[in-house]
């Protein structure tokens, strides 16, 4: 990715136009900090700290408490974890933050991070459903937890912007082909490897993808400020309309999720 002028080797980061990037990153950070001060083990945490600290467990979170789907965005399994993200974070979110504008921004990593957060639910609960026919440790509910959705979305929004013809006052030419490559291979990898949750990232780059493709056509019409607004009133509706697909479909398997959770709870001490 570069800019129209060409950049000068000795240029500061430039912190203040892509400040609500790094706030995110410090809000991540600090969490982090937080969290192995208070002795949380710094490069494995166990499922029971996980928990405490608003990691996504769906028996819990569509049984008692929905917010965890949005407060897992913000905690990570250990610093590996962690630094991965928030250097995908930077990457994208520095160059997505000065071409959506921050308001824009904001909401689109939220709504990714949400979107990312309920189609890891659905997931879930469709593993559910098959465990009332036969017991597979396998489709037992996972914790859950990060930033990689809501990152997710902001490298799905920027390789849609790539791909479409550059607005006229574009400030920065997206190399569409880096930007298909590493999504191709998060998304390859995603699928090969073990414990990577790759339906938050496909629930976030649908989000991104969405959201990018909605502010490009307000672009194109000059209706900037109306596109945000309508576009971020769409992404919510989505994510609204998904999450209450989500608990409708919970009465069958509700008994088995007490159950695990009974157990959950009394195995962790929680």
């Amino acid at each position: 990715m570069s800019e129209y002028s060409p950049p000068q080797v000795n240029r500061k980061l430039e912190v203040n136009l892509w400040w609500i990037t790094a706030v995110l990153i410090a809000m991540n950070v600090g969490l982090y900090g937080w969290q192995v001060l208070s002795g949380v083990d710094a490069t494995s945490p166990t499922t029971a700290d996980a928990i405490r600290w608003g990691a996504d467990f769906s028996p819990l979170t569509f049984l008692e408490q929905p917010q965890r789907l949005f407060t897992s965005m913000f905690f990570h399994f250990g610093l590996v974890h962690l630094m991965l993200n928030m250097w995908a974070l930077y990457i994208f979110g520095s160059i997505a933050e000065q071409m959506l504008g921050r308001f824009y921004f904001i909401g689109l990593y939220l709504l990714a991070g949400l979107m990312g957060s309920l189609l890891s639910s659905y997931v879930t609960i469709r593993d559910s459903y098959a465990l009332l026919e036969h017991f597979d440790p396998t489709l037992l509910p996972h914790v859950g937890a990060g930033a990689s959705g809501a990152v997710m979305g902001l490298g799905a929004a920027l390789t849609i912007l790539a791909l479409l013809p550059a607005l006229p006052d574009q400030r920065f030419i997206l190399d569409k082909k880096s930007l298909v490559m590493v999504m191709a291979i998060n998304l390859a990898f995603g699928f090969i490897a073990t414990g990577i949750n790759n339906a938050a990232h496909i629930g976030g780059m649908i989000m991104g993808a969405l959201l990018a493709t909605i502010w490009y056509i307000s672009q194109k019409i000059h209706q900037a400020n109306l596109g945000a607004v309508v576009g971020l009133i769409i992404g919510a509706v989505l994510c609204v309309l998904f999450y209450q697909y989500c608990v409708s479909l919970i009465p069958p398997i509700e008994p088995l999720w007490q159950e695990i959770l009974t157990q959950m709870k009394s195995q962790l001490g929680l």
